[in-house]
């Protein structure tokens, strides 16, 4: 992390996030498949549950991006007890948070799903997946910010191994108890929602064996709530900010699957397709991203200020051709991909309009991404949060908006590239001109 070319460095790190990324997008990606294959009742359900789903699970993204920015300059600095302080309590508090968050989700179930347009035919399925998600939630996020803990030592390889095992493990339940083989009976929707469960308890128990036996970054003892406070100050101070910027990523999704279904049920399958499979195109962006999180945070701690200047030039080209060439791959294979998803002509059609038009904005997006990212690394958590707040209500929403009123899906979909497009361009100028200079040199 601290020595070493910068752009090897780098893409030696991302790669293992790539298979483990790809392995996690895989379980919302494999639950969509074997949902399609019941119907397009239930792939149109699934579609809804997405933006709620990710909107709690963003609570946990939020404390993991707070526990590797401070963890890791924790570990630049050489203290060792601080490091043993903030894994254990960034778990403890993301588990207190979730079950709160958890517990208000499932007393407003209803109105959450109505308000995103969900029909009265849709809610039952919608129910059925969300109450047992719900009931397990906790189990999903204790591992992710786990993960984050183990990434800030420089280690990427061993959180794409756990996420991987529970890609496996899903892939081997979803059939199973969605459509019932062996002693299993069919459980349906239901079934996709507890295999995912099961899948991320099978890889907690893995997370905390390696934090707290091979990494001992755990601690068992008991500080006082004086140092435990501490502690979640400054995790908060990074975790409150990113958690809502990771939130306006679920919100966006949910206002634009709004936006979708005044459009028609078709659109809204065709966005909810699109947007697992835009997960998994995006993956190099959301890689790097997790690793430049520690990357400057570790230099950061060690005062390494021009490998932190080196870096930001080294996003800026991986992301574009990254974003150009899954644009180039999705358009070419859009007809295969919609084939695989439906047997339905219009949201066949619809789904390769997606594909042909959403991707023009990757690289843009993938800007976006990693410049928010630094921002949380060098402990300015609050232009990170601008940034995306700028994305969702001055281009995102308005431009989806129009562009669905004037052109109907296809100008829904250019409203989403158009809206990338320009907050990666502004993000990047911002970043380089001003959020950069000014937080290393006031740290001089």
């Amino acid at each position: 992390m601290i020595a070493g070319p910068v752009g090897p460095s780098l893409i030696r790190l991302a790669i293992p996030m790539i298979f483990g990324l790809v392995s996690i997008l895989l379980i919302n990606l494999v639950d969509t498949f074997y949902i399609s294959l019941i119907g397009v009742k239930e792939l149109v359900a699934i579609s809804f549950t997405f933006p709620v789903t990710f909107t709690l699970m963003s609570f946990s993204f939020g404390i993991g991006i707070g526990a590797a920015a401070v963890i890791s300059r924790a570990i630049g600095e050489g203290d060792h007890h601080r490091v043993q302080r903030l894994t254990t309590d960034s778990l403890l508090l993301v588990a207190l948070i979730i079950l709160v968050v958890a517990g208000l989700s499932y007393l407003n179930l209803d109105a959450i799903f109505r308000l995103m347009g969900a029909s009265d035919e849709s809610f039952p399925l919608i129910e059925e997946y969300m109450i047992p998600w719900l009931m397990g939630v906790v189990f999903v996020v204790i591992p992710i910010v786990g993960n984050s803990a183990i990434r800030a030592t420089g280690d990427t390889k061993t959180p794409s191994i756990i996420m991987v095992i529970a890609a496996v493990v899903n892939a081997v339940l979803d059939p199973i108890l969605i459509f019932g083989y062996g002693p299993f009976p069919e459980m349906g929707i239901r079934g996709a929602a507890i295999a995912t469960v099961i899948s991320y308890i099978s890889i907690m128990i893995a997370g905390l064996w390696v934090l707290g036996k091979r990494e001992r970054m755990l601690t068992a003892n008991w500080p006082g709530i004086g140092e435990i406070l501490l502690s979640w100050k400054a995790l908060l101070y990074i975790g409150i900010p990113a958690m809502l910027t990771q939130l306006l990523f679920p919100v966006s999704n949910a206002v634009l699957t709004r936006i979708a279904a005044e459009l028609g049920e078709a659109t809204v399958a065709a966005f909810g397709v699109g947007t697992r499979i835009e997960s998994i195109a995006m993956i190099g962006s959301m890689a790097l991203s997790s690793v430049i999180i520690p990357f400057i945070g570790q230099n950061y701690g060690a005062n390494n200020f021009d490998r932190i200047k080196k870096a930001s030039r080294f996003i800026l080209c991986f992301a574009l051709i990254w974003g150009g060439t899954a644009w180039a791959f999705l358009a070419l294979f859009s007809g295969g991909i919609a084939w695989a998803f439906t047997d339905d002509l219009e949201i066949q059609n619809l789904i390769k309009q997606f594909f042909w038009i959403v991707p023009f904005g990757f690289g843009f997006h993938g800007i976006s991404q990693l410049i928010s990212a630094s921002c949380n690394a060098l402990h300015r958590p609050f232009h990170s949060t601008s940034i995306n707040i700028m994305r969702l209500f001055l281009f995102l929403i308005p431009l989806v908006y129009l562009g669905s009123q004037i052109w109907g899906t296809t100008g829904f979909f250019f409203g989403i590239a158009l809206g990338n497009l320009a907050t990666g361009g502004i993000a990047w100028f911002w970043f380089r001109s001003s959020i950069l200079p000014g937080a290393l040199e006031r740290d001089i």
